[in-house]
């Protein structure tokens, strides 16, 4: 389907609200964990999403410290997006029916090392480290980040066709720079008082531990929406399917290595 019958399929008033967005702009599988777990350090079947499609815009969240442990996370050893060779390529598949819309595509995280998912694990059990709380889990108690499905000892992100994503206007204006100790501000707030993202408006800001975040919440209308809804169905109609609980996931459904953790650093 082109563009512009999607769109048109989306809906008029979410047709107008995405093009009002990018007129004014010119997120794991923490959830989910199969039984089986066996770390096979196999790279060969990994590629960097920019190697297949440049354009694509990467912003490792977890290379850097603006991310709800605050720190750089174990295995994060360059910011880059590594996913199974049939994820990057139908993810490049998104990003071809985007870019006639002035739109691009920009992953905060794609495969994750399973040291990575144990340090979250640990920082978790952690209670007295609320560090980076007010901005990724302002309402949320940390002791209750297991309970909620927040944190699990499996990632469907170390199986390497999981990733985490938003949609840009172009041309890209630069993200808001993060540095340690910098105030922080609830990632539900309206867009013009949280962490200045150059996403378009989802409703939230990236890693949000709250019900807001939930891609078909009912208190999300207009804008916020409608960009949650063309992300959905184009990920949706190149094979990925989207964890209800988190607007920013997708996990391409005949994903490689269902039942397979990986745990090689990205370098």
């Amino acid at each position: 389907m082109n563009s512009v019958l999607r769109l048109r399929r989306i809906g008029s008033l979410t047709l107008a609200c995405v093009v009002v967005v990018a007129i004014a702009a010119c997120g794991d599988s923490r959830h989910d964990a199969p039984a089986s777990s066996t770390p096979v350090p196999d790279e060969t079947a990994f590629v960097s999403v920019t190697d297949l499609d440049p354009t694509i815009l990467v912003d490792a969240r977890y290379f850097g410290e603006h991310n709800f442990l605050g720190t750089r996370i174990a295995g994060y050893e360059a910011p880059r997006c590594l996913l199974t060779k049939q994820a990057a390529a139908a993810l490049a598949e998104v990003q071809q029916e985007l870019r006639p819309m002035n739109l691009t595509l920009k992953t905060y995280d794609c495969y994750r090392p399973q040291r990575a998912v144990d340090q979250f694990v640990t920082w978790a059990k952690d209670l007295g480290d609320v560090k980076m709380k007010k901005e990724f889990y302002p309402t949320v108690d940390k002791a209750n980040l297991f309970r909620d499905g927040y944190i699990a000892e499996k990632s469907g992100h170390s199986r390497g066709s999981t990733l985490d994503l938003a949609i840009v206007a172009l041309p890209a204006t630069d993200p808001e720079a993060y540095h340690d100790g910098d105030p922080l501000r609830e990632c539900f707030l309206p867009v013009d008082q949280r962490f200045h993202d150059n996403m378009l408006d989802f409703g939230t800001g990236y890693d949000c531990f709250d019900p807001a975040a939930h891609t078909a919440n009912p208190a999300v209308g207009g804008t916020q929406r409608a960009v949650r809804t063309l992300l959905s169905e184009l990920m949706q109609e190149h094979g990925f399917t989207n964890l209800a609980e988190e607007w920013w996931h997708f996990t391409l459904k005949n994903e490689p290595f269902p039942t397979t953790f990986f745990d090689f650093p990205i370098r």
